[in-house]
């Protein structure tokens, strides 16, 4: 069993995982030390997920499909435009829809597993504000077992936040901006990591695509693979010197992101100015489309390619079926962008001899 401390703040239980020193609750953000971590136990190795503290809210989408014999495949996928705001972005809704093709048509994801956040839905519970995403990310690991493939997708505002708890190496921690951010704050990434990636239970697989600035590390993932143009790559260690645990208990969880943490995302160009997308979007369709997707390292190098020869200008191609027909016959266009494509995991693993696998 996990030992169990009261938060600091809202004295919520906790689950120390084992070893280590502190551990910030997702709910207030207060961090708690532990004065003798010694005595945390070895880790779990059951199956079942240790319990997530309650939502926000009631589930509005109620719990998620019943498991089948091979698992059970579900998606949150959330695209954020701020319409008629200073902060307007042309790309993604485009590419909430574009990952949602994608997932339904080559993944088999089932189309009723698929929580869909964007201004254009009409339930206001899948409007993508902050409460909404936090609520989605509960439903997304909710009851979650072995054989579960989880997919998180988001494109849209990402930020930086000064980190006091000394988590982060840069000392930066990474933000996404719900859409109404500006009254009710960033969702930060020690609040992600909490909420989808430490219950991940041995056997269960979180996939996330993140579109967004700033995002190399935005799921505070404990291993960033750094890879040169080459293709030659090393695992960078990021887990934090607090000795806060940034793992799952047991399950996998690997991340792609549009760019480094210090950088910006952009979105592409092609035929016109109707229809545009994110650039790290298209081109991680484009890999997976393209025949590139056998591996991680077969993947983040194709996106990483791609991005080098793509345009700044808004991705375009008359209708999101136009942008797909492109991505099935490998269309491209050129220029080049300032942004690498990361990759992160809870754990290294030789990414040319890794299948990839939603």
């Amino acid at each position: 069993m996990l030992m169990l401390v009261n938060c600091s703040g809202c004295r919520t239980p906790l689950q120390l995982p084992p070893g280590a020193h502190s551990i910030r609750c997702a709910l207030c953000h207060a961090v708690t030390h532990v004065a003798d971590p010694r005595g945390a136990p070895p880790p779990p190795q059951h199956s079942a997920a240790p319990p997530l503290p309650p939502p926000p809210q009631g589930s509005p989408w109620g719990p998620p499909p019943p498991p089948s014999p091979h698992g059970r495949k579900r998606a949150v996928i959330c695209g954020i435009s701020y319409r008629y705001s200073r902060h307007e972005l042309k790309g993604c809704i485009n590419d909430a829809k574009c990952m949602r093709y994608l997932l339904i048509n080559r993944f088999r994801f089932p189309d009723s597993s698929i929580i869909m956040l964007t201004e254009e839905e009409t339930d206001p519970f899948k409007i993508p504000t902050k409460q909404n995403i936090r609520m989605a990310l509960y439903w997304l690991v909710q009851g979650c077992q072995p054989g579960d493939s989880l997919v998180f997708h988001y494109s849209g505002h990402g930020s930086q936040q000064r980190c006091y708890n000394s988590d982060e190496v840069d000392g930066y921690d990474e933000t996404l901006c719900p859409l109404d951010f500006e009254t009710q704050g960033m969702i930060v990434d020690d609040e992600i990591n909490a909420t989808i990636v430490r219950p991940l239970p041995r056997g269960a697989r979180l996939h996330a695509i993140i579109d967004a600035c700033h995002s190399g590390t935005v799921l505070d993932l404990p291993f960033l693979c750094r890879m040169n143009r080459s293709g030659q790559y090393a695992w960078e260690d990021h887990r934090p010197r607090s000795g806060v645990w940034k793992g799952t208990s047991g399950g996998e969880a690997i991340s792609f992101s549009g760019c480094d943490d210090d950088q910006t995302s952009a979105d592409t160009s092609a035929l016109s100015k109707i229809t545009s997308t994110g650039a790290m979007t298209f081109c991680f369709i484009q890999a997976i489309e393209g025949g590139h997707g056998m591996t991680y390292g077969s993947i983040l190098n194709a996106m990483r390619s791609a991005i080098r020869n793509t345009g700044n200008d808004a991705m375009s191609g008359g209708a999101v079926s136009t942008l797909l027909t492109m991505l099935l016959t490998g269309g491209s266009v050129g220029g080049g962008l300032g942004q690498e494509p990361q990759l992160t995991a809870n754990e290294p693993f030789d990414v040319y001899a890794k299948p990839f696998s939603l």
